[in-house]
């Protein structure tokens, strides 16, 4: 008789420990998402890498995150759905396109593209549960990010959107 009531409460206790956010790792609000991500470890492996990508951008009067109409000022309703996109951004276009010869480069790229990996996989979840929808001003702003991105090859708008990723990292904790 003492064994499912022991099991209910490991359980119980397995669950809720994977529900805390570990050590170093912030609770960020989008809309009505919050997400654990560790936010030290990824300013921390960007900082690593920052002079190295930003020294790769041969455009340096164009922004593909900081255009006037980008992130600023984003509802909070549209967060989660921003957020989202952002994050399949980085993902699906950003990190695929930025191999440089450093190995060490390239590790802190990949770890980085991995800590994204979780956080969209785990906004998602939330946004289907909360239904989260871009509003039109929202979608235009990303329209804006797309378009830049576009409007270079495909090597330097990646290497310039990684070396923006501080932007992208200000923006999402100001969203607290």
């Amino acid at each position: 008789m003492r064994g499912p009531p022991l099991f209910l409460c490991l359980f119980s206790v397995s669950c809720w420990v994977n529900l805390m956010p570990t050590a170093g790792d912030k609770i960020l609000h989008f809309g009505a998402c919050r997400i654990s991500m560790s936010m030290a470890e990824i300013r921390a492996g960007f900082t690593a890498i920052k002079a190295n990508i930003q020294s790769r951008d041969p455009i340096r009067t164009l922004s593909i995150l900081s255009h006037p109409q980008s992130l600023h000022k984003v509802k909070s309703s549209d967060r989660c759905c921003i957020t989202y996109q952002l994050f399949t951004f980085y993902v699906d276009k950003v990190f695929k396109h930025c191999r440089t010869e450093d190995s060490f480069v390239n590790r802190k790229i990949s770890s980085i593209a991995n800590s994204f990996l979780s956080t969209r996989r785990k906004l998602g979840q939330c946004r289907e549960q909360n239904n989260c929808l871009c509003g039109e001003e929202s979608m235009e702003k990303f329209k804006q990010i797309l378009a830049n991105y576009e409007g270079l090859n495909v090597t330097s708008a990646a290497m310039k959107s990684l070396g923006e990723l501080d932007i992208l990292l200000d923006w999402m904790e100001k969203s607290r």
